[in-house]
């Protein structure tokens, strides 16, 4: 009988709170620019602690995001509905919202007692963007905060004004990211599912399914590897940390030479984030704080980013 041995010393990561900060926008939004590499302090718990290491990073570009308005939400007797919204009357224009019935901020702010949550509508400018997205794109992101009177003032605060990437986030923060992963049409079985290959003498062909099923039940179940679709999934990774912030100013110390493939170079706001992102350069990127993060939050301490030409990986 197998003898147990002596229990395993407790965990020693910190525990920190998960979840989003105080009046703060519960997310962002990016586009997905390539990945490069750095050398870095390790200031984890792994046998590698305090030496020098290199880590596989992704660059992420963030567009100009500005808030144009709010909503709120009221609990109905089985659904949450929109309830009231409120706009800035010049960017409400830009986005394509002409006619506003009631856009009265403090009669928003009254009714705040009466709602479920509220969140910000904010939208993207592309026109810096180094690709040929010319399009504005909306998108709506719930809104933190202790109470409703708080998340009011915080809306009241950002209303009609540019979201910045530092605002939300800082370095050593721990995100989770939702992408959608790259297309790779249509493929086997091998491919798809990892079946083992037959052999050639047993069946005549070699990438295919030995048996599709028994005698009984006489039908092909669901759960047997099929050929089919492949990838253009969509996928959130959690726990990606963000090594570094930086504004237009610092994007030329984060472009590579000859620009990233299939992207460019970076001309706005960008984060560094440990690890890959799923998708393909030039993919929307929607950005979240971590809800399962056990690690302690603090600044990395980078020696060396690689901005070597990418061009013929």
């Amino acid at each position: 009988m197998r003898q147990s041995g002596p229990r395993r010393a407790a965990h020693s990561r910190l525990q920190v709170p998960v979840g989003p900060r105080l009046d703060s926008f519960e997310g962002f939004v990016a586009f997905k620019a390539g990945m490069t590499h750095i050398t870095m302090v390790d200031d984890s718990e792994s046998p590698s602690k305090n030496t020098e290491v290199s880590r596989a990073v992704t660059v992420l570009e963030m567009p100009k995001i500005y808030l144009y308005g709010a909503r709120a939400y009221k609990k109905d007797y089985l659904y949450t509905e929109p309830f009231s919204e409120v706009y800035d009357a010049n960017l409400a224009k830009k986005v394509g919202i002409n006619k506003i019935k009631k856009n009265d901020l403090a009669d928003f702010k009254a009714k705040a007692p009466e709602f479920e949550k509220v969140t910000a509508l904010l939208f993207i400018d592309p026109v810096d963007l180094g690709f040929a997205n010319k399009r504005i794109m909306r998108f709506e992101m719930p809104v933190s905060g202790k109470d409703n009177a708080d998340r009011m003032t915080f809306i009241e605060k950002w209303l009609g004004k540019e979201v910045k990437i530092s605002d939300v986030f800082a370095v050593g923060d721990y995100i989770d990211v939702t992408s959608i992963s790259k297309g790779k049409g249509w493929a086997g079985v091998i491919k798809r599912f990892g079946v083992a290959r037959q052999y050639r003498k047993a069946t005549g062909k070699v990438r295919h399914v030995g048996v599709l099923g028994p005698w009984h039940p006489a039908k092909v179940m669901y759960s047997v590897p099929h050929s089919g679709h492949m990838g253009y999934n969509y996928r959130t990774e959690i726990n990606k940390r963000i090594l570094r912030i930086g504004t237009a100013a610092d994007a030329a110390s984060v472009n590579v030479k000859g620009g990233f493939p299939n992207f460019g170079s970076v001309k706005n706001d960008f984060i560094v984030v440990d690890g890959s992102i799923p998708g393909p350069a030039k993919r929307l990127i929607r950005i979240r704080r971590s809800i399962r993060a056990t690690e302690k939050v603090k600044a990395p301490q980078i020696l060396y980013y690689s901005q070597a030409s990418k061009q013929g990986a």
